[in-house]
């Protein structure tokens, strides 16, 4: 049974919720204005103009198979005993615009996607009629035998049976996938109007910090937060823009956000707790406007945001992400992947979340919502979540092992296998019907 704590008035006082974090911070974002790109390079991004057809699809009636076109009245008494033995005028192939007339009695070879030459009213398959035993047999093709006996239509595609000149063939507001590219290629479209992408500045922060490919030096450790946030980024849709480490120094700080402030949004991570260095907070409050937040969450309680001056004085938001690598990506994938979408004009800024039978406990000692990560798995027509390891916020390896973020309660201390619990999946595309 599921335990449930009593309310801690500390925890109320000193911490915003998850809720009211991401409210804050989506108030400062807004989307994005748009601008044309050539269709495969606006692949995921949103639609910003509905993109109207102006031509029929197919543009003509035509062929759904290769075969015979002709008149259904023709062949009304066909069979496989009794074919109906009608004369070959012609035959027309995909992209060519046929010329013939197909009257009483006669019959156009035609293949898939061919336009139906004028007074053919339907199409019979190749493999319903003699040809094979006619080319076999070395006589030509003057006279087709057709051995079935097919409804008026069939496999005519007619003319505007998939769009009409006129018609939205993609919505404003929509993702452009794969098909809607061939959609607005079909019409004639090499390019889209899309809300653009963010350019996202990513700045680590700290003396202990190498870059990764470099020796190690004594006491040193390599940065993990600039690559994994930057690969979050470009996932959400994003345009990473790593600026690199900054050392504990006035001047490297200063010198790194200002080559970050051309950017759309600036990510930092570290500085933003209660131990670290004044300075960072201090760099951050000279350039603008920012808070320091502790978040009922764990991990990533500790937060900056804020906005800070730009060139020609235009305010660019900043989001300080905690420095344990756990604690940075769960605290982007709740408070800053959402204001990306923001930005990016999606409507849909939640992960598809699903319910799971817990396989292990999960602990909740101090009152903030718990995000453990977790595998989910189906067996039996059921989801199961079992914990991916040790749910340290700067054990890395069980979230690189995780499909997902099991959700424990701020009032719930603790979670007991056999339990059903609320996963957030963060590898599961976003339009899963769950």
């Amino acid at each position: 049974m599921t335990q449930v704590r009593p309310a801690h008035p500390h925890y109320e006082a000193d911490m915003l919720s998850v809720e009211a974090a991401r409210e804050r911070i989506l108030s400062f974002f807004s989307v994005l204005t748009p601008h044309e790109r050539p269709l495969l390079e606006a692949v995921g991004q949103v639609i910003a103009e509905d993109v109207m057809s102006p031509l029929d699809l197919p543009q003509w009636p035509n062929s759904g198979m290769d075969g015979y076109a002709l008149q259904a009245e023709d062949i009304a008494a066909a069979s496989q005993g009794s074919p109906a033995l009608l004369r070959v005028i012609g035959s027309v192939a995909a992209g060519q615009v046929p010329t013939t007339v197909v009257a009483r009695g006669t019959a156009v070879r035609i293949m898939t996607g061919a336009a139906i030459p004028r007074g053919a009213d339907t199409v019979v398959a190749f493999e319903d009629t003699d040809e094979l035993e006619r080319k076999a047999s070395g006589r030509g093709l003057e006279t087709i035998g057709i051995r079935k006996a097919e409804r008026l239509g069939v496999s005519v595609r007619p003319a505007g049976e998939d769009v009409r000149r006129g018609q939205r063939v993609l919505q404003a507001g929509s993702v452009l996938t794969p098909a809607g590219v061939g959609l607005a290629a079909a019409v004639g479209r090499t390019v889209v109007r899309v809300v653009r992408r963010p350019v996202v500045a990513i700045l680590s922060t700290g003396d202990e910090l190498q870059t990764p490919g470099e020796a190690l030096r004594p006491g040193r450790i390599y940065d993990v937060n600039g690559p994994s946030i930057a690969a979050a980024v470009t996932v959400a849709g994003g345009i990473p823009n790593l600026l690199g480490i900054a050392r504990d120094d006035l001047h490297e700080m200063n010198a790194k956000i200002s080559q970050g402030l051309a950017a759309d949004v600036l990510l930092t991570s570290a500085g933003v707790s209660k131990g670290d260095y004044d300075f960072v907070k201090d760099v951050l409050a000279q350039r603008g406007s920012v808070e320091f937040w502790s978040v009922r969450m764990r991990p990533a309680k500790p937060l900056a945001f804020g906005v800070l001056r730009g060139p020609s004085g235009r305010m660019v938001p900043h989001i300080g992400l905690p420095g344990n690598p756990v604690s940075a990506m769960v605290a982007f994938e709740q408070l800053c992947r959402p204001a990306l979408l923001k930005m990016q004009g999606r409507i849909r800024l939640d992960r598809p979340v699903v319910d799971a039978i817990l396989e292990d406990a999960i602990q909740n000692t101090d009152g903030r919502r718990v995000y453990a990560r977790v595998r989910v798995t189906e067996r039996d027509g059921r989801r199961y979540a079992r914990l991916t390891g040790p749910q340290g916020s700067n054990v890395l390896s069980p979230l690189s092992r995780a499909n997902g973020l099991a959700v424990c309660p701020e009032h719930v201390s603790v979670l007991k296998p056999g339990e059903t619990v609320r996963v957030q999946m963060i590898d599961w595309p976003e339009e899963v019907v769950l």
